[in-house]
C-alpha cells in the first residue's frame, strides 16, 4: 500500500485522516449545494408587458446586487395566472414570492397557504390605509401592498358638445342626462361593460359605493339587494341603454375610436389617447350621488410569502424590497400602468402626475375602495355579475335579479 504514495509510508494516522477527507469533502459539497439553493428566490408575477418586463428585471437585478441573492423569474398572465397559482400550491411546489391581486389575497390567506408577514405599526404605518386591510386575515397580515390605482370617468368633449350638451357633470344624474343627450344626437352615450368576467364588478361597485350600498356588511353576511344597490343597478343599465354593450377591451378601443361619450376605465387608457390622433378627451372624477365626488373602484398588486418556502428570510427581504416607496416609484414610474405606490408617500411623488391625465387618478384615488375582505369574495363576485348581466339583457329587474343574487347568495355564505 505505501508504494503508490511518494514520500513513503503515511501509516493508519495518515489513512485514517485521508479517509475523514474522502467522507468530508461530499458533506461540504451537500452543504454549498444547499446553501445556494436557500439564495434562489422564485418569483411568479403578472408585468409580461416588454416594458413591464424591462422595469421588473432592473429592480431584480438591483436587489440580487445588494443581497447576493438570485431570483428567477416567472411571468403569468392574468387569464389564467390564478389557476396556474392555484396549481402550483395544491402540487406543492409554489413559488417563494408571489403576486397577487387585492380580490385575490383572501382566498390564499384562508386556506393557509401563505407565511404571515410582520404586521406591527412601523411595517403597516407607510402604506396607503385603506390598501392594508386586504392583505389582512384573522387579525394577521398575509400580503403586503405594493402598488394601488383606480379606475376614472374617460369624456369625449367632441361627442359631447357635438350633442349640445351644456351642464356640468357634478353628480350621476347629471351623467345620465348628458348621456341621453349624446344618444339623441346619433352617436353612443355611455360605455357599458357587459358579461366580461372579473371586470364587470369593478364597473358597477361606483355605483353601488356612491349611492351609499355594498356587497357585504360588517359581519361578511351579503347585503346584495338593499334599496341602494337597486337603484345603483338601475342607473347602470339606464346609462347602458344609451350606449352599447361590450367588454372591457371592446369599449376601451371603442373610445380611443372616439365611438362613445362617456366610458370608465384604468390608467392603461393614458399612453392610448395621447397617441390618438381627431380624439379629445379628458378624465374627470367620477361625479357622486347628489354632490361631491363619486367613490371608485381602488385595485392593488400584492406580495406574498409562500407557507412553504424553503428561503423565509430572503423571500421576506424581497417583498420589503419591491414594497419600498423608493423602489415603487422606480417601477410605476418605468411602467405609469401600474399606477401608484402603496406607500402614501411614494404616491405623491411629483413623477408620477406629470401627465394631467394621471393626476386625475391621484385625486381619484382618495375617493375610492378596495372589495370586501371575503374568503368567498370570488364566487359572490360571480353572483353580482350575473344579477348585472339579466337586467343589461332585458332578462330581469333590478329587484329580481338582485333578490335571486342574494338568496343564491346567503346559501353560499352560511353552507
Amino acid at each position: 500500500m505505501t508504494r503508490w504514495f511518494r514520500g513513503g509510508a503515511i501509516g493508519l494516522f495518515g489513512v485514517a485522516c485521508l479517509m475523514g477527507l474522502v467522507f468530508l469533502l461530499p458533506s461540504c459539497e451537500q452543504e454549498q449545494q444547499a446553501s445556494d439553493r436557500k439564495s434562489v428566490i422564485r418569483f411568479w408575477h403578472f408585468w409580461s408587458e416588454p416594458t413591464q418586463k424591462t422595469a421588473i428585471r432592473s429592480l431584480i437585478a438591483e436587489f440580487e446586487q445588494q443581497t447576493g441573492a438570485t431570483v428567477e423569474l416567472t411571468e403569468l398572465s392574468w387569464n389564467d395566472g390564478k389557476a396556474k397559482l392555484q396549481a402550483a400550491f395544491n402540487s406543492g411546489s409554489p413559488p417563494d414570492v408571489v403576486e397577487l391581486g387585492s380580490d385575490w389575497v383572501a382566498q390564499f390567506s384562508s386556506a393557509g397557504v401563505l407565511l404571515p408577514l410582520p404586521a406591527d405599526s412601523a411595517s403597516v404605518s407607510p402604506f396607503v390605509a385603506y390598501s392594508v386591510q386586504p392583505g389582512m386575515w384573522n387579525g394577521r397580515l398575509y400580503a403586503y401592498p405594493w402598488t394601488v390605482d383606480t379606475r376614472v370617468l374617460w369624456v369625449n368633449k367632441g361627442l359631447v358638445q357635438a350633442s349640445g350638451w351644456k351642464g356640468e357633470l357634478a353628480t350621476l344624474a347629471d351623467l345620465l342626462r348628458a348621456s341621453e343627450k349624446v344618444r339623441e344626437h346619433g352617436a353612443f352615450g355611455f360605455g357599458a361593460n357587459g358579461a366580461d368576467a372579473h371586470r364587470l364588478y369593478k364597473k358597477v361597485l361606483p355605483f353601488i359605493w356612491t349611492m351609499g350600498g355594498d356587497i357585504v356588511n360588517a359581519n361578511g353576511q351579503p347585503t346584495l339587494n338593499t334599496s341602494e344597490n337597486v337603484k345603483a343597478l338601475e342607473l347602470y343599465a339606464e346609462l347602458a341603454r344609451t350606449g352599447f354593450i361590450e367588454t372591457q377591451r371592446q369599449l376601451d378601443a371603442a373610445f380611443i375610436q372616439g365611438k362613445v361619450a362617456f366610458w370608465i376605465s384604468g390608467s392603461w387608457m393614458i399612453n392610448k389617447i395621447n397617441k390618438a390622433s381627431n380624439l379629445d378627451a379628458e378624465a374627470v372624477l367620477i361625479p357622486g350621488a347628489s354632490k361631491g365626488t363619486g367613490v371608485s373602484f381602488a385595485g392593488g398588486e400584492y406580495l406574498a410569502v409562500s407557507a412553504a418556502t424553503k428561503n423565509t428570510q430572503r423571500a421576506r427581504e424581497l417583498v420589503q424590497f419591491l414594497c419600498n416607496g423608493a423602489n415603487a416609484i422606480k417601477l410605476c414610474t418605468m411602467v405609469p400602468e401600474a399606477g401608484f405606490p402603496a406607500d402614501k408617500q411614494a404616491a405623491l411623488d411629483p413623477k408620477l402626475v406629470t401627465d394631467p391625465f394621471k393626476s386625475v387618478f391621484a385625486q381619484q384615488l382618495s375617493h375610492a375602495r378596495m372589495t370586501p375582505v371575503h374568503k368567498q369574495w370570488l364566487d359572490l363576485e360571480e353572483l353580482f355579475e350575473d344579477a348585472v348581466v339579466h337586467v343589461l339583457l332585458g332578462e330581469s329587474t333590478a329587484q329580481e335579479a338582485l333578490d335571486a343574487a342574494q338568496s343564491d347568495a346567503e346559501a353560499l355564505v352560511n353552507r
